[in-house]
């Protein structure tokens, strides 16, 4: 009766835990509308628009190793709490910000968001994989991660009808005047209110469940340690380059796919077909794969998979290389379904592989998501100067790396490393 007792409360716990992926892939979705919105209201360039986006990597690179060392000390549920409350504050701050006439204010409001979201992510990602049998972190953490990707999926339609439900206000020509700018920050004073009433019910919800979730969860509270010990760990520095150079092969290839798709040898695409396919083939295509990878995972050794996706990745960005037409657009989009393990996969084995706390191993992965930013800057560089089609060699080589990565988490190199425990059913 204990055991069932004890299963159906992890269960309990570990649905509230998830619906906290769901959350934070909804709101960070609602950057890529944001700036759209934010660019018309204060006739911005490109590059202070983008600015939205680059906060939310600062406070990965700037906050990542603070909050894993207050998460050790406060325990990962009580941090939890507090994120949700700075992210709720942060939101409120957008909307108080928007009166002051001006995208600075924004920005800081904007970073007080990403501070808390960084502080999350860093305590959320651990506490998943815990929430039940060892053997089933793998499991969870993908399971968990596919509400991320569901919630990226309707936040991005949730912002784009809200914030730029008007055509003439965030399309039209010249400068807004104050009556039109007004409108167009009130839409997205609307939708920041909504997020900061779903993170206010989040947080309730979570405070009430505060017992249940700590009594099963093992690692909520570890012994104190140095912010920086994941440094000392081969396998947390590993799996940190693989996270870095996932985030950044991810993005890059988002980045560029309307582009290349466009291109009269690839597939010739208008614009807006181009987008369109991005959403539903490269960005839907991840979603597919890791509700299909979840399943595998209870029969497939989580190495293996991401060796598989890590290898088959590769392969498809070669074949943008070395082809044209149909055959490379259509491998590009596809890169997105193999894309989708990676990250879960890649951050519950450096977890159970580190040897060190796991906040600190945690909060080092989360670090490495900053340093993935890099790599959509060599991608642009090479683009420029031979072309889109050669830039995939960038996330060619970050997705050989990851392919590395997992066969020494598997033993098939490395001789001296463990393998992996063997897949189990669903815990």
């Amino acid at each position: 009766m204990t055991a069932s007792v004890d299963r159906k409360r992890s269960l309990i716990g570990f649905a509230a835990v998830t619906s906290l992926f769901f959350a934070w892939g909804f709101i960070t979705s609602n950057n890529d509308p944001l700036i759209v919105a934010l660019r018309a209201a204060f006739s911005l360039d490109y590059s202070a628009a983008l600015l939205t986006q680059i906060v939310f990597f600062l406070a990965y690179g700037l906050l990542s190793l603070p909050a894993a060392w207050l998460s050790s000390r406060l325990g990962s549920v009580d941090t939890i709490l507090g994120s949700l409350a700075l992210m709720a504050i942060g939101c409120v701050a957008v909307v108080v910000s928007t009166n002051a006439g001006s995208f600075w204010p924004i920005l800081a409001a904007l970073f007080v968001l990403a501070a808390g979201f960084t502080a999350l992510q860093v305590a959320a990602n651990p506490l998943a994989a815990d929430l039940g049998p060892p053997e089933g972190r793998h499991f969870r953490l993908n399971f968990a991660q596919a509400f991320n990707s569901l919630g990226v999926v309707l936040g991005v339609h949730f912002g784009s009808v809200v914030m730029l439900g008007d055509p003439v206000l965030c399309h039209g020509s010249g400068t807004l005047d104050a009556a039109r700018r007004g409108q167009l920050l009130d839409a997205v004073d609307q939708a920041f209110l909504v997020m900061a009433a779903l993170l206010g019910a989040l947080l309730l919800v979570f405070l009430a469940m505060r017992r249940t979730v700590i009594a099963v969860a093992p690692n909520n509270r570890q012994e104190p340690s140095n912010m920086f010990a994941a440094l000392a760990s081969r396998w947390a520095v590993f799996g940190a380059v693989a996270i870095g150079l996932y985030v950044g092969a991810e993005v890059s290839i988002g980045s560029i796919m309307i582009n290349f798709l466009n291109q009269s040898h690839v597939l010739g695409l208008p614009l807006e077909d181009a987008g369109g396919y991005l959403a539903n083939f490269y960005w839907g295509g991840a979603l597919a794969g890791r509700l299909i990878g979840t399943a595998l995972l209870t029969r497939v050794r989580a190495t293996q998979l991401l060796a598989t996706c890590g290898i088959v990745a590769t392969l498809l960005c070669a074949t943008v290389l070395v082809s044209d037409g149909p055959i490379a657009g259509y491998a590009a989009l596809a890169i997105g379904f193999f894309n989708s393990i990676m990250f879960p996969t890649i951050f519950s084995i450096a977890l159970e592989r580190s040897g060190v706390s796991q906040s600190s191993t945690s909060g080092l992965l989360c670090v490495a998501i900053f340093g993935g930013a890099l790599l959509p800057m060599a991608v642009g560089a090479i683009a420029d100067r031979f072309g889109l089609g050669v830039s995939f060699a960038v996330p060619l080589m970050a997705y050989a790396f990851i392919a590395s990565f997992a066969l020494a988490a598997g033993g098939r190199l490395f001789a001296s490393l463990e393998p992996a425990a063997s897949a189990s059913p669903i815990p």
